[in-house]
């Protein structure tokens, strides 16, 4: 049993950064990979990052060169670090932890990128 909580989105500009923050909480030593994907109005959920146990990343095509997934251990925090932001990236963005007994989701924090 895993709990996650977003936070950090918002309103921000073409070009801008926002970073995005997930706070775990329960049988974190279960959680074999954690991700953000984000969801926008009509669209299918979408892989935006991923990191594993060991630390290994993906990312999205879309997302390569202006977004980093990282974690704080001692934080139990996994963060999303959004830069060179884009219209299109305007979405509900959420993480999630993988685990043997199933996968996880937080509730979402709304990203909205306009001029």
């Amino acid at each position: 049993q895993v709990q996650l909580v977003e936070s950090g989105g918002g309103l921000v500009q073409p070009g801008g950064s926002l970073r995005l923050s997930c706070a775990a909480s329960g049988s974190l030593f279960s959680i074999k990979a954690q991700g953000w994907y984000r969801q926008a109005p009509g669209k299918q959920r979408e892989l935006v990052a991923g990191i594993t146990h060991g630390g290994f990343t993906n990312y999205a095509d879309s997302v390569k060169g202006r977004f980093t997934i990282s974690r704080d251990n001692a934080k139990n925090t996994v963060y999303l670090q959004m830069n060179s932001l884009k219209p299109e990236d305007t979405a509900a963005y959420y993480c999630n932890a993988e685990t043997p007994y199933g996968t996880y989701w937080g509730r979402g924090t709304q990203v909205t990128v306009s001029s």
